[in-house]
């Protein structure tokens, strides 16, 4: 996965790539000559910005709607990513949800639409996109460090989910290594995007860094990982948390 003259040739799909994390994914691929395509479910206008963006940089970019909890959707997205663009060698799968309760208070419905897209919705958009990737590709999770330590009450389900992505990946990664894919998943720690709004000053206090991280930066791992120089890891999980969980 150069980023050097072959780059321009590379492609990426991007699951939840209209704000925060993901945005700053496609818009970090596309800075290392990733033609792209990204997801989106409810806001169209964050979408088309993060398109507008890439292309007025001279890169190629295209959104398409899709809810990571519609299996169907999943796998439309990633047929219509591969027809466009020839093929997907990175696919990022940032789409994810969250809610907040104590066991004693949370629904069935906010269960299992938490499975369906942080859990099934991962696995699927993996299945659908190395349907279409060479040998060679690159897979990269973006999961949660909650995985590692929960920190905060209510967050049990939001946790669980986490921990499934990282134990997934690992399998996965067997699966695909005979491909020579790779098959990682990045564990951020609290990150400035619309899912901390709000809370950016009590989470400061909780981080030895005392600072939040930045969707800039979760996007720079994303590039290692989908370089050439990341060939040797796969079915790790590397937290990026400013020490959160030590």
């Amino acid at each position: 996965m150069s980023n050097g003259s072959e780059a321009e040739h590379r492609t990426a799909l991007v699951f939840g790539g209209s704000r925060g994390i993901g945005a700053a994914a496609a818009s970090r691929l596309a800075t290392d000559g990733f033609s792209i395509a990204l997801t989106y479910v409810s806001r169209p206008d964050k979408a088309a910005e993060v398109v507008s963006t890439i292309e007025a940089a001279g890169g190629s970019a295209l959104s398409i709607k899709a809810d990571s909890a519609d299996p169907a959707a999943i796998k439309a997205a990633a047929t219509q990513a591969a027809e466009v663009l020839g093929k997907i060698d990175v696919v990022v799968v940032n789409a994810g949800i969250i809610r907040i309760a104590p066991v004693d208070a949370f629904t069935l419905e906010d269960l299992d639409q938490m499975l369906a897209v942080n859990v099934r919705g991962v696995f699927l958009a993996i299945q659908a996109a190395v349907r279409h990737m060479p040998d060679g590709g690159r897979v990269i999770t973006i999961g949660s460090n909650t995985a590692v330590r929960t920190g905060t009450p209510g967050a049990s389900v939001y946790a669980m989910t986490k921990a499934a992505v990282a134990s997934m990946v690992k399998g996965i990664a067997l699966d695909l290594a005979p491909r020579g894919i790779t098959v990682n998943n990045i564990q951020p720690g609290p990150t400035e995007t619309d899912m901390t709004a709000g809370m950016i000053e009590r989470l400061r206090e909780m981080i030895p860094l005392r600072r939040v991280g930045q969707p800039s930066e979760i996007g720079a791992l994303i590039s290692y990982l989908a370089s050439d120089q990341a060939g040797y890891m796969t079915g790790a999980s590397l937290t990026i948390d400013g020490g959160f969980v030590l």
